[in-house]
């Protein structure tokens, strides 16, 4: 045990850190439910507003894989501080916007700076709580980390609807403020190091991942492979990608210590995360399409939808960092976790056109239950074997891959829910002809017949619905599978031995 593990909890860093992680994931989604506003404001098209979500993406991603070298060279101190203030700082020209070219340049700045946010706050957790508490730290990051993407839609609908889609960007300056002083106050200087920067392997490494982050976020738009754009841009990230890789496992000093994967817990949660994202990300994508787009739900009411998952997800994750993962075998709540949040997403699947406000609900609560069941053991188990020297950097490899999982997630049930929705309307279209007696029958009380327009428009119309709701159906269902899917790396996990994550004993 290291003398950082033997000291007593800095809870004020904790709060801190926690303060500095939600900066960051409530970005992520707080924005999306602003989009139509700054649509309508800026008088740029669908198309346009998919960059105001995917330039912060690209930048977050892109660096957040140099936080071990620059932590290293700078000090998480001076690193995390620099990240805070240039987050803010972009957070309010993003408010300030006159443009969306502006906009979009300034999203570009705050993914560059909240890239260090994540990966650094998990790291000084780490260190702040002593082994055998590690599963409580847990908790408490993954209320940031978790809970604030999800309560995001909820956050930016009221923020939206009562004030100006400009306070979704301002909203980040309180809090930026209070974290900034309590990390400035309490975080301790620490030596830096001489580190010597591997130019051609950073450009690689930007590139490959800047690459298929356009890749995931254009797709849909552009017809996938289809699109010369989107041909070209996954070439780039394959042959950079495949460059990187190779030229870095023999090298010492790479950008990315890949002898970390070495390590079959840290490698299996890395994969694990990733299919965890795809899961959760990618319903909690498409499920305000759903009661927007179907339903007529209000934006406010659709973002209400997420509070009883959120609140799910905080009591999950507090139980299980407090006392399931004292008591109980880690790998086995995992595993819980994980048939938790993919059962929830199915469920979705069994609901129609006239489902109610709580029948939406409660497979969210589900899900959410799941989520802290997954995610606090997970953080634990991962970085078992990681070293305090290589907490900086395990935790932005981790980062990314969660980071890309949500990618991969909105990017693929996007894709299904598009190929679906034209799939069934062209197989329900096919049963709508004026000999069907069911088709006279449904239009009977409304005095129309197949063959007015009027009549051919109701009909259009409701199959469009009923196509729509069966992709949705399948998009949810797939969601599901994903999280499924992930049960096999819980059998590559090793089992942590006692004082990793405590016992009743040592539970104060």
């Amino acid at each position: 045990m290291t003398e950082a593990e033997k000291q007593p909890v800095h809870w004020l860093i904790v709060f801190a850190v926690v303060l500095t992680a939600v900066l960051e994931v409530l970005d992520t989604t707080i924005v999306n439910v602003a989009l139509p506003h700054i649509k309508a404001a800026f008088g740029i098209t669908s198309d346009q507003t998919v960059w105001i979500v995917t330039s912060y993406i690209v930048a977050s991603i892109a660096v957040m894989p140099l936080t071990g070298l620059l932590s290293r060279k700078f000090g998480r101190r001076r690193l995390i501080i620099t990240a805070i203030v240039g987050f803010a700082f972009f957070s309010a020209l993003g408010g300030m916007a006159q443009n969306f070219e502006m906009l979009v340049f300034f999203r570009l700045g705050q993914g560059f700076f909240g890239a260090f946010l994540i990966p650094l706050s998990q790291a000084i957790l780490f260190t702040s709580f002593p082994r055998e508490k590690r599963g409580q730290a847990m908790a408490i990051f993954g209320l940031g980390v978790i809970v604030a993407p999800v309560l995001g839609p909820t956050i930016g609908a009221i923020l939206t609807e009562h004030f100006s889609w400009r306070a979704v960007f301002y909203v980040n300056m309180p809090i930026a403020f209070i974290a900034l002083l309590m990390v400035s106050g309490e975080l301790k200087k620490e030596e830096t190091q001489h580190v010597d920067i591997d130019w051609v392997g950073l450009l690689l490494m930007v590139t490959a991942i800047g690459a298929l982050q356009m890749t995931l976020d254009l797709g849909e738009s552009h017809d996938w492979f289809d699109s010369h754009l989107i041909q070209v841009t996954a070439i780039i990230s394959a042959v950079t990608g495949f460059i990187f890789f190779v030229r870095g496992m023999g090298r010492k000093l790479n950008i990315i210590d890949f002898s970390l994967l070495k390590d079959r817990s840290f490698a299996a949660g890395n994969v694990a995360i990733v299919g965890f994202g795809v899961s959760m990300f990618g319903a909690i994508a498409i499920l305000p399409l759903f009661v927007q787009g179907l339903l007529d739900y209000p934006v406010l009411e659709s973002g209400q939808l997420f509070i009883p998952r959120g609140i799910a997800a905080g009591f999950s994750m507090v139980v299980t960092g407090s006392f399931l993962v004292n008591r109980f075998d880690p790998r086995m709540l995992l595993a819980i976790g994980l048939i938790l949040t993919g059962t929830g997403n199915v469920m979705l699947a069994n609901l129609n056109l006239d489902v109610s406000f709580w029948q939406l609900a409660w497979p969210g609560v589900i899900s959410g239950l799941g989520m802290g069941l997954f995610f606090v053991p997970m953080s634990t188990l991962a970085f078992q074997n990681i070293s305090s020297e290589k907490q900086d950097e395990a935790s932005g490899i981790y980062s990314v891959m969660r980071s890309l999982g949500s990618s991969v997630g909105i990017a693929i049930i996007g894709w299904q829910l598009a190929r679906r929705t034209n799939l069934h309307y062209a197989i329900l279209t096919e049963q709508i002809t004026p000999f069907n007696p069911a088709v006279s029958q449904y239009l009977a009380p409304l005095g129309l017949s197949p063959d007015t327009g009027m009549g051919a428009k109701v009909l259009a119309n409701e199959v469009m619905a009923q196509a729509s709701m069966l992709a949705f159906q399948d998009a949810f269902i797939l969601s599901g599978l994903a999280a499924f899917a992930m049960l096999p790396m819980v059998l590559l996990i090793q089992k942590p031995a006692k004082s990793e994550v405590g016992s009743p004993a040592t539970v104060h």
